[in-house]
């Protein structure tokens, strides 16, 4: 079971409901985790502070829209978007990752806790210019995929022209942002707001929001190869 105390200490109301679909969120990913490799964090009070807590408190910090849809790209086992989806079960939810037995893991995760998510297999590069996902969502998120600047070139393209690209980075993101200005800027986007807060254990922690002001241009998101041999400067 795990102690909810800490969304309580930070003025974030939790039903019952939700508090039990959290719970049987950890209880799987434990499970699973041991033949998969999801997350380092196992232990009660990790989960709760460094998987439901950081995944839900960032998206307190600014409006996020009724019923907006929302792309997790990288989503991994499912943070930050599936605790906050339990939270806001008025958001639509698209996980993307590119392992397949992730994707399995969070569609087993949206069958059990009723996410009603799209869980999709595939690469952001490539899905980042197929018709049916390019500018089609209200808000882009990821969490510890890369560093921003790159983390932009993957995540703007599906954004929609007025939409938030919502990145959740540790204590660097201000530093990474200085060198993600000029990238933000080429695929469209201008920083709106950086937010800096603290995890009740210490850790530093950066909310980085971004708004599209205009469409990406058609040659990005490039491959991973080309973002490594040229990164956008």
């Amino acid at each position: 079971m795990i102690d909810f105390k800490i969304f309580d200490e930070n003025g974030i109301a939790l039903t019952a409901e939700q508090t039990g679909r959290l719970d049987k969120y950890a209880e799987m990913l434990c499970e699973r985790n041991e033949h998969v490799n999801l997350t380092a964090i196992t232990d009660p009070e990790g989960i709760a502070e460094k998987h439901f807590f950081d995944s839900i408190y960032p998206f307190t910090l600014f409006e996020l829209p009724q019923g907006a849809s929302l792309i997790d790209v990288g989503t991994g086992a499912g943070f930050p978007s599936c605790p906050l989806k339990v939270f806001r079960d008025d958001i639509s939810l698209t996980l993307l990752d590119s392992l397949n037995k992730r994707v399995n893991f969070l569609q087993g995760i949206s069958d059990a806790l009723s996410l009603d998510a799209k869980c999709v297999h595939g690469r952001a590069e490539e899905f980042g210019k197929k018709p049916d996902y390019r500018e089609q969502f209200d808000i882009a998120t990821a969490r510890a995929v890369a560093n921003l600047r790159d983390l932009c070139e993957y995540c703007l393209p599906f954004v929609k022209v007025g939409g938030l690209f919502a990145a959740l980075k540790g204590s660097s993101g201000a530093e990474e942002l200085d060198i993600a200005k000029p990238a933000i800027k080429l695929l469209g986007g201008k920083t709106e707001k950086v937010i800096e807060y603290t995890l009740p254990s210490g850790d530093g922690r950066t909310l980085i929001l971004i708004r599209k002001l205009t469409a990406t241009p058609e040659k990005f998101p490039r491959n991973a190869g080309q973002m490594k041999k040229k990164p956008l400067l």
